[in-house]
């Protein structure tokens, strides 16, 4: 890998966000689902090409860390292009469903505990 590549993708990931190093909104964590609005609104501005490429990856519910993952970028560039799309309407969020608030049973948790001691 020559100093070029280096550079470029430190550079990158700042000019994708314009030079924003915070999300403008507090409502995207790592497993919120999003999902692109079809049909777009008819206000909706031109988008740059990785604002595309996320619409594309949100046709279905997906994952704010897997897209992330398939678009090879940190999770805080995702988040702040997240809030550009769903400012403009293009994308709704989903926050994870709760976890269930009722208590665990104790007594097949002791059965399980019990049976793995035997093993």
């Amino acid at each position: 890998m020559d100093v070029g590549d280096t550079a470029g993708r430190l550079v990158r990931p700042f000019t994708l966000t314009r030079g924003r190093t915070r999300p403008s909104r507090a409502d995207f964590t790592l497993i919120s689902t999003v999902t692109a609005v079809d049909p777009p609104p008819a206000r909706a501005a031109r988008c740059q090409p990785e604002h595309t490429r996320i619409l594309r990856l949100c046709a279905e519910p997906v994952a704010v860390a897997e897209l992330a993952a398939r678009l090879d970028l940190p999770v805080s560039v995702i988040v702040i292009l997240l809030c550009d799309l769903l400012e403009a309407g293009r994308i709704t969020v989903r926050p994870p469903r709760p976890v269930s608030r009722i208590a665990p049973d104790l007594d097949l948790l002791q059965k399980v505990r019990d049976g793995l001691g035997r093993l």
